[in-house]
C-alpha cells in the first residue's frame, strides 16, 4: 500500500496516510487503499487514523481533480461511489476509530473526520467543507457530516465553504478534544479504549450509531450481562480486581 502505512501492536491498528508532499490528499489509489485497510480490522481494540506530515488531509488531490474534469456523468458517479465505500468502511468499522488531526482537514478530509468516532485535534488545525469554493457540493460526505454537526452548522459551513478553527470544530461537535500535546491525548484515549471489554466496546459502538427500539435494547443488555465477558466484568468490579481482558 504505497499511500498508507499499516502498523499493528498493543491492540491498536494504526493507519497512517503517507503522502505528506500532497498533504495526504485523496486520489483513486488512496481511496481504494483506505477502503481495504478498514475492510478487516481483525482483533484490534481500536484504530488510529492519522496523516503524516503537516496536514491530516487536504481533501481531493489536484491532479486527480484535474483528471476528473473530463469524466462523463457515469464515470463521476462511479468515482463518487468509490469514495462513499471508503467512508462507509470507516464509519462502519466495528471498533472505535480515533482521528489524530493536525494542519488541514478540508473537503473530503473533513469527511474522514466526520466518520471517526473520536477526534482529537491540535489547536492550530483548520477545517472546511470547501467544495462550494470549487463549484461542487459535499454530497458524498454529507450523511456523515450531518450526523456529527447537525443541520444548523451544516447550513453555514456547507454553503460558505469557509475555514474554521479547531475550537469551532469542537463547539459544533466535529472534534471531541483540542490538545496542545496531541500525541499524549491520542495515547490517553487509546489507553481508555484498550481498558474496555472488547466485545462490549464493539456492541456499544453499534448502539451509538443507531437508535434501537425498547425491546432490542433490553435484549442486548441482557445478552451482554449474561455473557462470559459481562459476568467477568461485573464480578471483577464487585470483587475489586481487574477483569480478564485487563489481566
Amino acid at each position: 500500500m504505497s499511500g498508507l502505512r499499516i502498523e499493528r501492536g498493543a491492540g491498536v491498528l494504526r493507519v497512517t496516510m503517507t503522502r505528506p508532499e500532497r498533504r495526504n490528499a485523496f486520489d483513486a489509489s488512496l481511496i481504494a487503499e483506505l477502503t481495504e485497510a478498514f475492510a478487516e480490522v481483525g482483533d484490534a481494540r481500536a484504530v488510529l487514523l492519522a496523516g503524516e506530515g503537516s496536514s491530516f488531509s487536504a481533501g481531493a488531490d489536484v491532479e486527480w481533480m484535474r483528471s476528473s474534469v473530463d469524466l462523463s456523468y457515469e464515470e463521476n458517479v462511479a468515482d463518487a461511489l468509490a469514495m462513499r465505500a471508503m467512508l462507509d468502511a470507516i464509519d462502519g468499522c466495528p471498533v472505535a476509530v480515533v482521528a489524530r488531526v493536525q494542519g488541514h482537514a478540508f473537503g473530503g478530509g473533513c469527511g474522514l473526520v466526520a466518520c471517526c468516532d473520536i477526534v482529537l485535534a491540535e489547536p492550530s488545525a483548520q477545517f472546511a467543507f470547501s467544495e462550494v469554493k470549487l463549484g461542487i457540493v459535499p454530497a458524498v460526505i454529507s450523511p456523515f457530516a450531518l450526523a456529527k454537526i447537525g443541520t444548523s452548522a451544516a447550513r453555514r459551513y456547507f454553503v460558505t465553504g469557509e475555514r474554521f478553527t479547531a475550537d469551532e470544530a469542537l463547539r459544533i461537535g466535529l472534534v471531541h478534544e483540542v490538545a496542545a500535546d496531541l500525541d499524549a491525548a491520542v495515547e490517553a484515549v487509546l489507553g481508555e479504549l484498550r481498558s474496555a471489554a472488547p466485545n462490549a466496546a464493539r456492541a456499544a459502538k453499534s448502539l451509538a450509531r443507531a437508535a434501537l427500539p425498547a425491546q432490542e435494547t433490553a435484549e442486548r443488555i441482557a445478552a451482554h450481562r449474561t455473557s462470559p465477558e459481562g459476568q467477568d466484568g461485573l464480578r471483577a468490579f464487585l470483587e475489586k480486581r481487574p477483569p480478564g481482558w485487563r489481566a
